[in-house]
């Protein structure tokens, strides 16, 4: 589990968990500068100190190497995986290149040292100055709360009301500080990500040029960057999808913060002073303390905490109650206050102070009081204001009718889906077509609507509707394959749950689906691809039936399930599946890295080889998975091409065909990017090798039987690196399978070619 969300519901609770939490984010943001800064000290070695450049380049593989992303919620994309891993990356390549001890490096204060002390002094800088003004803001408000509690309930009324809005406007001042500071705690998280590592590879790339190899190795090198690029493009992409949903959902609670307080038929929870007497004269004090009220069990537990000590958590203690009642101001001169009586300590009453009037109704109502206040469970999402859209036999035709028009009238223009319309422009058109006693317009030749209008129409109708489309009740079950498992895994969670949709809904999603594989089929025209598409449509299709910040961090997920529903439309909305597993992310068998061979050559290439992960049991169905690139018209989508390995042209060299901002689908495994990395032939090899063909004195010497009657078969899949070496796919059958003169090789025939085979990605026969 990584970090956790920082509801902004939990600033008005201004829990110790909730302290924990923020202290858990500080602590990130603080290694994370100080990873910053000791990058930027080395960066500076490596311009400075030449004759040093082995001792200064180690170290900074090393902390390039150390370092680990952490991240919010419960699992990461594909994209965010493959940033994780890529400083892992930049670390190994650096110490290959500091064995051949070629590295010459220029150029790199505008690449690399100036965007990084930007980041880190205007964003992770002023999140410092935040953290001291937010706790300044901690100490003033609970210091002016336990004034006025303090206050004699004798005083004058107008005294009384005056500080009761003195109170009411620092505690308002101080939740507004708490929203910020918690909005921007996770911006920092999520933003760091891409740009910590787009500096790094602007500086990986300045660098190749000036190799002795750095022809080669820029070559092998452009592989890698360009899925990077698309991972950080993608996780950018979200990014900036995210921080609207978050943006829109702190709007929200600062306009109605009591609606989204967090309760719950269970329990309900929040500070009360309790009151603690001691034995004459001392009198009594008054404790703050964090306390839950557990209401079937009726137990109230209760943990002393302080803001202004550090934020120490102090012990636990737990009673039961029997009743509760309203204490008076005539009994003691103290407003808001209850007597507890106590179950399990016969003739003990517990007296303790709300923080105010509405909070003291609060607790009465939970505790089993007489007086009631509204109660709020969690807000949930609501159909849009004055539009009562259905899914019914008008709604269909609706999406029907625009679905023709856009792909008759634009389906080529540029940013389909993504340009909006007008919104009162939008409303109207939308009332007239969900509008049983108006005549159906044919919006395939009217005039009078626009294309921009009408794609926004259909988004607003899906957004309208009572349920998402995907359901409520399939939401979490959608999204869980999205979080791991192999492509094929997906694919197959993911159709087995279409077919729990009820039929209208599976019927429209189908036809959606349809039409967007379409839109992306034209996405070198419009841009807009399946992944890029996935972004418009996860948040419309699909979401949670409650809005938390949680839930916002999973709309990269949903855009996932989205992704795969366009690639693979036709065998997801054919036929049911035969057989569903009970796991949708199954467990995902990883082939070795290149580097496990062991090379003996002193020359190889130095690209690190990642064949893409492969679940075994699949590998009879991995060739139907691949999607054709033109009928898909998404040049940078690696979801559907999960055993491609042999295929003439690598994912990275079609994107050169279309824009680097052009996001790539994360329905993939993760290693598919990985994959992307290798090396296409190393011309310094050219006079080594000979042709795979020939047999040479050695192998007349082997023994006969070995070369007539060996037989292996390949467990994962290879791309060749040099033409003495053979490409194959899972599955492949060698024969005259021999040991190669290279330890970890074999030699092997495969169609009539014989050349080297990695020894550990195949099984003896």
């Amino acid at each position: 589990m990584g970090l956790h969300p920082l509801e902004f519901s939990e600033c008005y609770l201004d829990s110790p968990s909730f302290r924990d939490k923020i202290k858990a984010h500080e602590a990130e943001l603080d290694k994370t500068n100080r990873f910053i800064k000791e990058l930027y000290k080395d960066g500076k070695n490596l311009i400075n100190a030449t004759k040093q450049l082995g001792m200064a380049q180690r170290k900074f593989a090393q902390c390039l190497g150390e370092f680990q992303f952490e991240y919010i919620g419960d699992a990461k994309t594909d994209d965010e995986k493959c940033i994780d891993e890529s400083l892992q990356e930049f670390s190994l390549f650096l110490k290959n290149l500091e064995d051949q001890r070629e590295l010459m490096m220029r150029n790199i204060t505008e690449t690399l040292m100036k965007p990084l002390e930007k980041f880190r002094k205007e964003h992770l800088g002023t999140v410092r100055a935040d953290r001291k003004r937010y706790e300044k803001e901690t100490e003033k408000y609970y210091s002016s709360l336990e004034k006025l509690l303090n206050m004699s309930a004798k005083k004058k009324e107008p005294q009384l009301q005056e500080a009761d809005v003195q109170v009411e406007t620092m505690r308002q001042h101080f939740q507004e500080e708490s929203l910020d500071y918690v909005c921007k705690l996770q911006e920092i998280q999520e933003r760091k990500k891409f740009e910590c590592v787009e500096p790094m590879l602007a500086f990986f790339q300045t660098v190749f040029t000036f190799y002795h190899q750095g022809f080669e190795l820029a070559k092998d090198f452009d592989h890698y960057k360009r899925a990077l690029q698309i991972n950080i493009q993608n996780t950018r992409n979200r990014f900036e999808g995210a921080r609207s949903e978050v943006y829109e959902l702190m709007k929200r609670i600062r306009e109605a913060p009591q609606e989204y307080r967090q309760t719950s038929p269970i329990s309900c929870e929040g500070y009360l002073y309790v009151q603690e007497k001691r034995p004459p004269p001392f009198g009594s004090s008054w404790v703050k303390r964090y306390c839950t009220f557990v209401k079937e069990q009726k137990i109230l537990h209760m943990v002393t905490f302080d803001h202004r000590s550090g934020g120490k958590i102090g012990e636990t203690e737990s009673v039961m109650l029997k009743s509760c009642l309203r204490k008076t101001t005539d009994m003691l001169d103290r407003r808001f206050c209850l007597d507890l009586d106590i179950t399990d300590r016969p003739g003990t009453v517990l007296t303790v102070q709300a923080l105010s009037e509405d909070d003291r109704k609060f607790w009465m109502q939970a505790m089993g009081g007489k007086e009631s206040i509204g109660h709020y469970f969690g807000r949930t999402l609501s159909k849009e204001r004055g539009i009562d859209a259905q899914l019914d036999d008008v709604g269909l035709s609706f999406v029907k009718n625009s679905i023709s028009a856009i792909e008759t009238r634009g389906i080529n223009d540029q940013g389909l889906y993504r340009v909006v319309g007008v919104s009162s422009k939008v409303q109207k058109l939308l009332l007239l077509m969900i509008d049983e006693k108006s005549n159906e317009v044919d919006l395939s030749t009217s005039e009078d609507w626009d294309v921009k209008t009408i794609t926004s129409t259909l988004k607003l109708y899906l957004r309208s509707l009572p349920e998402p489309l995907m359901t409520y009740g399939l939401y979490k079950e959608f999204i869980s394959p999205a979080k791991g498992g192999s492509p094929e895994s997906r694919i197959q969670a993911v159709h087995c749950l279409v077919h729990k949709l009820p039929e209208r809904n599976r019927q429209v999603l189908g036809l959606l689906m349809k039409h967007l594989a379409n839109v992306a089929a034209h996405s070198k025209q419009n841009l807009m691809t399946v992944a890029n598409l996935g972004v418009v449509f996860g948040p419309t299709l699909m979401r949670p039936q409650e809005e938390t910040v949680a839930a916002i961090m999973d709309l990269k997920f949903q855009n996932i399930v989205v992704e795969i529903l366009i690639e693979h439309n036709e065998k997801i909305f054919a036929d049911a599946p035969e057989s569903c597993p009970l796991s949708p992310a199954a467990p995902v068998f990883s082939a070795p890295t290149r580097q496990s061979k062991k090379l003996s050559r002193q020359n190889r290439p130095l690209a690190v080889y990642n064949p893409q992960a492969l679940d075994i049991q699949n590998v009879a169905d991995s060739s139907s998975l691949a999607t054709d690139e033109t009928s898909m018209g998404s040049n940078e989508s690696v979801s559907s091409q999960s055993s491609s390995a042999s295929t003439s042209e690598t994912p990275a060299e079609k994107s050169d065909h279309a824009p680097l901002n052009i996001s790539l689908s994360s329905g993939s495994n993760s290693g598919a990017a990985a994959a992307l990395w290798s090396t296409p032939g190393a011309s310094v090899e050219s006079g080594e090798s000979q042709p795979a063909a020939t047999t040479t004195a050695s192998d007349k010497e082997k023994p006969e039987e070995s070369v007539t009657s060996r037989k292996a078969k390949a467990v994962y899949p290879c791309e060749a690196e040099h033409d003495s070496e053979l490409s194959f796919q899972v599955g492949a059958i060698f024969n005259a399978v021999t040991q190669s003169r290279e330890p970890g090789w074999l030699e092997g025939e495969l169609e009539g070619k014989r050349g080297l085979i990695p020894e550990n990605y195949v099984e003896m026969l």
